[in-house]
């Protein structure tokens, strides 16, 4: 069952690391996009506008609620490991069901710890979002609508 070791460790573990660099990587370029951002480029167009300002974040939230699940997989696997050792030695050893369940809880930690930042990642970017949306409309949705009925009466 050393394998079930290699599983957990470099397999669930790194999973877990994997999924935390794309959510960190993904809420910079978001972050920074904002930072950059420029409504005046979109001035005609709301919906193109929430496009471009979602993008990636639908990856932000998939890490946020899957993380734990991934940490839970890790978990299973290691209390798996602790009950095959128990089975395999045909007594209990302390040394090595802590060694399992000290696994087990590793993964579950990690998951937790990338589950978190990933959930107020997207939550953050949520709120910007909302906000420029009702910047954008503020600014120019009157101008849009004005647009719209000085065509309807030219074409009359």
């Amino acid at each position: 069952m050393q394998w079930l070791v290699y599983l957990v460790d470099y397999g669930i573990i790194g999973l877990l690391g994997i999924m935390s660099f794309f959510s960190v990587a993904f809420f910079v370029e978001r972050y920074l996009f904002f930072k950059r951002l420029d409504m005046a480029r979109y001035d005609k167009d709301r919906k193109l506008f929430e496009i471009d300002m979602t993008k990636r974040m639908s990856v932000i939230a998939t890490i946020g609620s899957n993380a734990p699940y991934v940490g839970l997989l890790g978990t299973v696997l290691g209390i798996m490991l602790t009950f095959s050792t128990i089975g395999s030695q045909g007594y209990v050893d302390a040394t090595g069901v802590m060694f399992g369940l000290a696994l087990a809880l590793k993964a579950t930690a990690i998951g937790l710890f990338v589950a978190i930042p990933s959930i107020v990642f997207h939550n953050y970017l949520v709120r910007k979002v909302k906000v420029a949306l009702l910047r954008w409309d503020a600014a120019y949705a009157a101008m849009t609508s004005e647009t719209k009925s000085t065509d309807g009466q030219q074409g009359t």
